[in-house]
């Protein structure tokens, strides 16, 4: 079997510099650092997870184990409007991080991600017997 092609030119170390600084601001951030400092225990265990995570997206490296929408929905008090702040840091922090064209595609595909995390979230919160919303 063929090895699928990168989604686009981008380094592990630009991957792991990208996630080291998005949570370096997201700690700070008054919405999303309480909300992670509740899940997080181990930040660079999270931040080495997280890596692989776009190491399997951007690379497919197939090095990531684990399924974001469940660890979102299962979460308890994350909420559909956490995501564009979430976006928001995360490509504030891509301009600082990656080139251009780089930035760019990752967020597209960070913004795809973080669309359907939120719907899964939301989806979630809804009761068993409401009728799905497309």
């Amino acid at each position: 079997m063929t090895a699928l092609p990168p989604a686009f030119a981008i380094t592990p170390d630009q991957i792991d510099a990208q996630v080291a600084a998005f949570y370096a601001a997201v700690r700070r951030d008054p919405l999303l650092g309480p909300v992670f400092a509740h899940h997080v225990t181990d930040w660079p265990e999270h931040e080495a997870k997280i890596g692989r995570f776009w190491r399997n997206a951007i690379l497919r490296e197939r090095v990531y184990d684990g399924s974001p929408m469940m660890a979102h929905r299962q979460a308890g008090d994350v909420v559909p409007d956490h995501f564009p702040q979430w976006l928001a840091l995360f490509d504030a922090t891509l301009d600082t991080t990656v080139p251009p064209d780089t930035a760019a595609a990752w967020s597209a595909m960070a913004h795809r991600i973080g669309r359907a995390l939120a719907m899964g979230v939301s989806d979630a919160r809804r009761p068993s017997d409401a009728v799905p919303r497309f």
